[in-house]
């Protein structure tokens, strides 16, 4: 094939995250000699944070579907379903790549609709079959996908655990149809400058040296669990011999709950004021996230479910001691007890766990080191194009035999 293949790659939404990162490289670095793509999605929630600065800095152009919703909306699915199939008849791509679950919905109905033989590709980048629908709607979204997956091409999950789920437990495809992808991210701004940022963020916060500084970054939604991250706080702040400081960086439809919690639990908190004396301090939303792993000691996962969690994989490019929840695929990311700590959803568990990264001042500094070397080799963005490229190639090249 002498002319570009042209990729269609479509998104949920442009709000921070995993699938918005790996899109946004994957249509930057990919090979302009070989590829053309076209970057489309739906607009962020209202409590999310807008990715428009991603996308503006690696100066990544795209399309916003003015309907598309993460919720489920008959009538707003159905027009954005029907502004997909209008792109697809007007770009004429050679590969139809979607990402997530409500692009994987409409995108691979859309490539139905069209008379071309085109490739259709889907990531999974979560686990949707988990705490978020009921029993009776997770049996009509199993039907569906099991239903679009032998539409597609070609299924690609980000972790091995994920693979394994999708092929054996839901059984929504064949072996032989998945492969095996890892995210990538431009991990060197982790890396750099990490002293200087760390001086000025803890100044900025009224966080002293000797103060542990525990961070959580994410939706304040609840799959996202930050109930237990305020338990573990609390149990960790009974039994420590140290200061302790909780960062909350994230915003979402459960931030007044979790205030109400904090409170409950007799912890003072602040309110984007980063200067004042609390235990817990909500930031909202913040574009410097290697300034703020920088500054932090430990960082936390507490979810519920997870595909592969972008801030465990920053906080250990970062060199920051990180603990998680033992969801997703998080123990292909965190080797336990050598680069981190995969614990139990139990508060006992977590917290005596957190409390021995706490104490332990050469444990924390091994997870540190250890955790930046894993992740800087597993989850660059150069090794996900060399990936994703090979796909492409031989999806392409077997349909031209």
């Amino acid at each position: 094939m002498n002319r570009k293949i042209k990729v269609l790659r479509i998104l949920n939404r442009f709000n921070v995250g995993g699938p918005v990162y790996n899109a946004t490289y994957l249509t930057k670095y990919l090979n302009t000699d070989l590829y053309e793509t076209l970057l489309i999605g739906g607009k962020p929630e209202k409590h999310e944070q807008s990715a428009d600065y991603i996308l503006n800095d690696l100066k990544v152009s795209f399309r916003q579907l003015k309907f598309m919703r993460r919720a489920i909306s008959p009538l707003f699915d159905l027009i954005s379903l029907i502004q997909i199939i209008i792109i697809i008849y007007q770009y004429k791509p050679n590969i139809i790549h979607t990402h997530a679950a409500k692009s994987g919905l409409l995108g691979r109905l859309a490539s139905l609709f069209y008379y071309k033989n085109v490739k259709v590709v889907h990531t999974y980048h979560g686990n949707v079959f988990e705490g978020y629908f009921s029993n009776f709607k997770n049996k009509i979204l199993l039907f569906i996908e099991r239903f679009l997956a032998k539409k597609s091409t070609k299924i690609i999950a980000i972790s091995k655990l994920q693979s394994h789920d999708l092929i054996y437990k839901y059984k929504v495809c064949e072996k032989e149809k998945i492969e095996i992808v890892p995210l990538g991210f431009d991990l060197h701004r982790f890396t750099e400058n990490t002293d200087s940022k760390r001086e000025k963020l803890r100044k900025e916060c009224n966080v002293k040296n000797s103060t542990i500084l525990i961070t959580i970054v994410g939706r304040i939604v609840p799959i996202k669990n930050h109930q237990l991250f305020i338990d573990v706080i609390n149990y960790c702040k009974n039994k420590s011999t140290r200061n302790i400081k909780a960062l909350v960086v994230g915003d979402g439809s459960e931030i007044e709950k979790i205030i109400d919690y904090v409170i409950y639990n007799k912890l003072s908190y602040s309110y984007k004021d980063l200067n004042k004396e609390c235990d817990v301090l909500f930031t909202s939303w913040r574009s410097d996230i290697d300034s703020i792993l920088a500054a932090s000691d430990i960082v936390c996962l507490t979810s519920l479910n997870e595909g592969t969690p972008v801030s465990i994989i920053e906080s250990m490019a970062s060199e920051t001691a990180s603990i998680s929840t033992n969801v997703g695929g998080v123990s292909d990311i965190i080797e336990n007890n050598i680069s981190g700590i995969v614990c139990s959803k139990e508060v006992k568990d977590y917290g005596e766990n957190l409390l021995k990264i706490i104490e332990d001042n050469d444990l924390r500094l091994k997870f540190a080191k250890n955790g930046k070397i894993i992740s800087l080799e597993n989850y660059n963005y150069s090794r996900l194009i060399t990936n994703i490229e090979s796909i492409y190639q031989k999806i392409i090249e077997k349909n031209e035999k």
